[in-house]
C-alpha cells in the first residue's frame, strides 16, 4: 500500500514534471544503450518532440553523446544515444585489512584499480586514500569525475554521515567522510558494503526486476542488505540488516561487537580459517584466498573448513527467510568462485528450515565487483533522480581534468 503524507501539501510543478521526465529518459538511455530517440519515445510513452528536447538537453550537459548511426529500409537513418563514458567515478571498497581504490565509468566499467593497506587509524587511512584518489585524478586527465563512493564495513549513521558501527575495522569516531571530501574537493558518499551491493544489483545487474531480494556479503564478517517492496530498508538509525551480530550461542566463540557466538563468527572467511587452524599447523599468515587455493588443489581440511562454513551461512539464512522472506538472496564474497561445490550446501541447510513454501532462491553475485559497482552507483543515482543536478548548475561534486570539455 502506498503511504500518503497529509502534511506535505506540496503540489507538483511543471519543472517536477519535466525532472521526472529527464529522470526517465535518462534512465532508458542508460539501461538499453545504444537507443535511438523513436525507441525512447516509444518505451517511454513520451511525445517525440518532449523526448528530442530532453535528449538534447542532456547532451548539452554532457551526459549522453549521440554513437553510431543505424539503418533502415527507408527513410532517416537514427542516430543512437548512448551515456558519455568521459563522465567517471572515483570509488573505494575499504575492508580491515587492504583497501581497493580505482576509477570506474558511468557505466560501471572500473578502468583501473590498486589495493592500498588499511591502517587502524582512520584518520591516517582517510589521508592515504585522498592522496591515491588525487593521484588517479591525475593519471586520467580526460575523464570528468562526478564524486567519490566507498564501501565499507560498517554502518553510517543517516543523519552526521558518519561511520558509528564498525566492529571489525576497530575505529574511534572519526568524521571520514568530511577528511576525503576535504581533500579531493569532491562530495564522498558512504554506504555499508551489504547496502552497497544491493545498489549495484538494482543499478546495474538483472535485480532491478525484483521486489524483494536480500544481499548476504560474506567476508572478515558477515553483513546483510535489505530490499523490500522495491525500496531499501535501513531502519530508523541505519543499522537494519546486521543479522551476522545475531546471536546463535550465547556460549559460542567472542565476537569483534562484544558479543558472543554471533552468525559471523561461524559462517565469516575469518572462522573458515579458525575452523583450519583448529585442524591443521598451517601458519597464521594464511588468507582466505590461500584457503580457497588450497581447496582447489584438493586439500581434504581446507575442504572441510569451507564446508563447515557453507553450512554455517546457509543455517544462519534461515533467520533472514523466516524474518523477511524475500525471493531471493545474493551471496556475495570470495567463497562464490567455489558456488559449484558449496553453493548446494547452503541451498540445502536455507530449505531445511523454510516453514511454508518453497525456499528463497540462494545466488551468487554478479562478477566480484559487487562492492565496486555499488561505489559506482552511490554516486550516480544522486545525478539520475527526478531532482539531479545539471553539470554547472553549482554542485560541488564533480570535478574536471586537464580535458575541460567533455566530447
Amino acid at each position: 500500500m502506498r503511504r500518503i503524507d497529509f502534511t506535505n501539501t506540496q503540489v507538483a510543478s511543471s519543472q517536477t514534471a519535466r525532472d521526472i521526465n529527464r529522470s526517465v529518459v535518462l534512465n532508458l538511455i542508460r539501461r538499453r544503450q545504444p537507443i535511438s530517440r523513436a525507441d525512447l519515445a516509444r518505451v517511454s510513452g513520451l511525445q517525440r518532440s518532449t523526448v528530442s528536447l530532453i535528449t538534447e538537453q542532456l547532451i548539452g550537459e554532457k551526459w549522453v553523446v549521440n554513437g553510431p548511426t543505424g539503418r533502415l529500409p527507408r527513410g532517416r537513418r537514427p542516430t543512437f544515444l548512448r551515456l558519455n563514458e568521459r563522465r567517471a567515478v572515483l570509488v573505494a571498497d575499504l575492508r580491515p585489512a587492504q583497501t581497493t581504490v580505482g576509477v570506474a565509468d558511468v557505466n560501471g566499467k572500473i578502468l583501473a584499480q590498486e589495493a592500498v593497506p588499511t591502517v587502524a587509524e582512520p584518520w591516517t587511512m582517510a589521508a592515504s586514500l585522498s592522496e591515491r584518489m588525487c593521484h588517479l585524478m591525475r593519471s586520467h586527465p580526460e575523464l570528468v569525475f562526478e564524486g567519490v563512493g566507498i564501501s565499507l564495513p560498517g554502518r553510517i549513521d543517516l543523519t552526521t554521515q558518519r561511520l558509528v558501527f564498525a566492529p571489525n575495522l576497530k575505529w574511534p569516531a572519526f568524521d571520514f567522510k568530511g577528511a576525503i571530501e576535504r581533500a579531493t574537493g569532491m562530495r564522498v558518499e558512504l554506504e555499508n558494503a551489504a547496502n552497497a551491493c544491493v545498489i549495484a544489483e538494482v543499478w546495474f545487474e538483472r535485480a532491478e526486476r525484483l521486489r524483494d531480494f536480500i544481499v548476504v556479503s560474506i567476508a572478515e564478517g558477515v553483513g546483510t542488505g535489505i530490499f523490500l517492496n522495491g525500496q531499501m530498508v535501513t531502519g530508523s538509525n541505519g543499522m537494519a540488516g546486521e543479522f551476522g551480530h545475531v546471536s546463535l550461542d550465547p556460549d559460542g566463540p567472542l565476537c569483534t561487537c562484544g558479543g558472543r557466538g554471533c552468525w559471523e563468527v561461524y559462517a565469516s572467511n575469518r572462522a573458515a580459517l579458525r575452523y583450519y587452524h583448529e585442524s591443521s599447523a598451517a601458519p597464521d599468515g594464511l588468507s582466505f584466498r590461500d584457503l580457497l587455493a588450497l581447496a582447489e588443489a584438493g586439500d581434504e581440511l581446507a575442504l572441510k573448513s569451507l564446508d563447515k562454513m557453507a553450512h554455517a551461512i546457509g543455517k544462519g539464512m534461515r533467520m533472514i527467510a523466516a524474518g523477511v522472506s524475500p525471493e531471493e538472496i545474493v551471496v556475495v564474497g570470495e567463497l562464490t568462485r567455489q558456488w559449484h561445490r558449496f553453493g548446494p550446501v547452503i541451498e540445502a541447510e536455507l530449505a531445511a528450515g523454510v516453514l511454508v513454501g518453497k525456499p528463497p532462491i540462494a545466488r551468487p553475485a554478479e562478477g566480484s565487483m559487487a562492492r565496486l559497482r555499488g561505489a559506482v552507483a552511490l554516486v550516480l543515482q544522486r545525478h539520475f533522480g527526478p531532482s539531479a543536478p545539471a553539470l554547472g548548475s553549482g554542485v560541488p561534486a564533480a570535478r574536471e581534468g586537464t580535458a575541460a570539455l567533455l566530447q
